[in-house]
C-alpha cells in the first residue's frame, strides 16, 4: 500500500472489558475500523452499544484491552501516558455534545488557548483562531463570550477549538445532540466544510440519521463488533 492508501486510524482487534460487580460486559469485542483522510464516517448504535467506549479507546482516552490502535500507522498501546497526551493534543480534535468552552474567554479566547498550550504565540494563534471563526460564519462574533452565543454558535466555536491545532483525526460524540434540527443542520454543515477543505478524517457518533444519511460511510455496533451499514 503506498503511504496515501494507509487510514489515519485503524483500530485492530480492540476487545473492551467491564467489571460491573460479579459480571463481566464486554463492550467491544475484535472491533475493527479504518478512517481516512478527508473522510467522514457516521456512528450510529443504540445508547448502551459502546459508542462513547469506541470513541474513547480510539482518542487514546482509555486503553483497549487486546488489540491496537494505530494512529498514523504507528501503534500506540504500548506508548507511555505522556506520549499519548502529546498523540491526543498535537494529532487529535475532540468535539462533545456540551461545547465545554470557558466561558471567561472570548470566542476568540477560547480558539487561542489549545494552539498557545502547544507553544504558538499569541499572535499567530489569534490570526488562525479568527481565520477559523470566520471560516465558520462567526466573524462578527470574535469578541463574545459563550454566554453572548448561540447554542449553534457556542457549537462552531468548539468545533474551531477542536481544528485549531490542525490535527489528523477528528472524534466528535453527538455533536449536535443538544441542537434544534435547523441549527444542528447549519452546524452539521460548516463541520463538513472544514472537515473537506482540511482532509481530516472524522468519526462522528450521533442519534440524527438525516445527518448520518449525509456522511462518506455509516457504521454501527454489533454484539461488540463495527459493522459497516449500506443503504
Amino acid at each position: 500500500m503506498a503511504p496515501a492508501d494507509k487510514p489515519v486510524l485503524f483500530l485492530q482487534a480492540i476487545e473492551r472489558t467491564y467489571r460491573q460487580g460479579d459480571n463481566l460486559l464486554n463492550i467491544l469485542r475484535r472491533a475493527e475500523l479504518a478512517v481516512w483522510s478527508g473522510q467522514l464516517v457516521a456512528l450510529v448504535a443504540p445508547s448502551g452499544a459502546g459508542k462513547s467506549t469506541l470513541l474513547h479507546v480510539a482518542g487514546l482516552l482509555e486503553r483497549q484491552d487486546a488489540g491496537e490502535v494505530f494512529v498514523n500507522s504507528k501503534p500506540t498501546s504500548q506508548l507511555s501516558d505522556v506520549e499519548r497526551t502529546r498523540i491526543r493534543r498535537v494529532e487529535m480534535g475532540f468535539i462533545y455534545q456540551a461545547h465545554h468552552l470557558l466561558p471567561e474567554l472570548s470566542a476568540l479566547e477560547n480558539v487561542m488557548l489549545p494552539q498557545m498550550i502547544r507553544g504558538l504565540g499569541k499572535r499567530d494563534a489569534a490570526a488562525r483562531a479568527a481565520e477559523l471563526l470566520s471560516y465558520l460564519g462567526l466573524k462578527e462574533r470574535l469578541t463574545h463570550r459563550p454566554a453572548e452565543l448561540s447554542g449553534g454558535e457556542q457549537q462552531r466555536v468548539a468545533i474551531a477549538r477542536a481544528v485549531a491545532n490542525a490535527p489528523r483525526l477528528l472524534l466528535a460524540d453527538e455533536p449536535t445532540g443538544n441542537l434544534d434540527l435547523r441549527t444542528a443542520d447549519r452546524v452539521f454543515e460548516a463541520l463538513t466544510q472544514l472537515v473537506r477543505a482540511s482532509g481530516l478524517a472524522a468519526i462522528i457518533a450521533t442519534h440524527n440519521m438525516d445527518l448520518a444519511a449525509r456522511m462518506d460511510r455509516r457504521v454501527t455496533l454489533q454484539d461488540g463488533q463495527v459493522v459497516e451499514v449500506h443503504g
